[in-house]
């Protein structure tokens, strides 16, 4: 992560991108799929054009993923998704992410952010699951909501400033610390009641990954080079064909043991470097002309 990511640089040339931060994206693209939501599935649009389709419906985490692996991006989709009938949980959501994510952007970059949420939002949704299944909830659980990723954030505030004031219901001032525990308490106590709709499951495990993040000081780099990477390798491979000839020399049907023509051809150049061309077998003269085959059909 280099220094032009971090929060507080700013580019010299100006212009819109450099303020453009991780947290008004989030922010811009939840607000964004609620109003889409929101009109795909409400009853005016089904009104005009007979259409009803809710996003919520085809984008949310379900507890029955185990048996339908094949919706594994379930595991970050849900984390945009919210109640089209409750524009309270949205709104909670995005203030959280409003006053406590801005800060936490400062310290991690745009970039990391966006890595860090999007993790902790994969994370929230495969412990819930885990948890649907071994508390035996049946399949028919759905999960939508950012709180996994805003827990996260607010967690990784918590740890990287403690002694913050913050105001508990915009009203009571408590340091950040005071904060999480309340939140930790209320947690725990709505996971062991699971008699409420809200996934205290997957606060806790944003929370956790959030901490964890922060006290550890990880850098989420690789989940988006490492992509890049198998993209750069799969571009500088090549189909080719495969001959009998191809096969190394000395070879026998049957034998895997016999080292790659490329390798082969290697020792032999360092033996016409120690001895002379005159020192090579017939079978290394073999081995050459393939070789020489091989480069003439790969130019061609």
């Amino acid at each position: 992560m280099g220094f032009q990511d971090r929060g507080y640089y700013r580019s010299p040339t100006g212009g819109f991108s450099p303020d453009w931060s991780a947290v008004n994206a989030i922010i811009m693209v939840n607000v964004a799929v609620w109003l889409a939501n929101f009109i795909l599935a409400g009853d005016l649009l089904r009104e005009v054009v007979s259409l009803k389709l809710s996003l919520n419906d085809l984008f949310c985490l379900r507890s029955d993923l185990p048996s339908q692996l094949w919706k594994f991006w379930t595991l970050f989709t849900y984390g945009f998704l919210h109640d089209d009938q409750a524009p309270w949980h949205l709104l909670f959501n995005m203030l959280t992410l409003w006053f406590f994510g801005r800060p936490v952007e400062a310290i991690t970059g745009r970039a990391e952010f966006l890595r860090f949420y999007g993790a902790a939002i994969v994370a929230a949704g495969l412990v819930w699951v885990i948890g649907e299944r071994l508390g035996g909830a049946g399949d028919g659980a759905r999960l939508v909501g950012a709180s996994g990723g805003v827990m996260a954030v607010l967690a990784a505030f918590i740890w990287y400033y403690p002694r913050q004031t913050v105001l508990l219901y915009g009203v009571l001032p408590v340091p950040a610390w005071a904060l999480g525990i309340l939140y930790l308490l209320l947690d725990v106590q709505g996971a062991g009641d699971r008699s409420s709709n809200v996934a205290h499951v997957a606060h806790l495990a944003g929370a956790a990954f959030g901490i964890l993040y922060a006290w550890r000081g990880w850098s989420l780099d690789g989940l988006t080079e490492a992509p890049a990477r198998l993209l750069a390798n799969l571009r500088r491979q090549r189909l080719r064909i495969v001959r009998p000839d191809d096969e190394p020399a000395g070879r026998t049907g049957g034998d895997g043991d016999a080292p790659p023509l490329e390798q082969e051809v290697d020792r032999i150049l360092e033996k016409i470097g120690r001895s002379g061309e005159a020192s090579l077998t017939t079978a290394e003269r073999d081995t050459l002309a393939r070789a020489s085959r091989r480069l003439k059909d790969r130019r061609g």
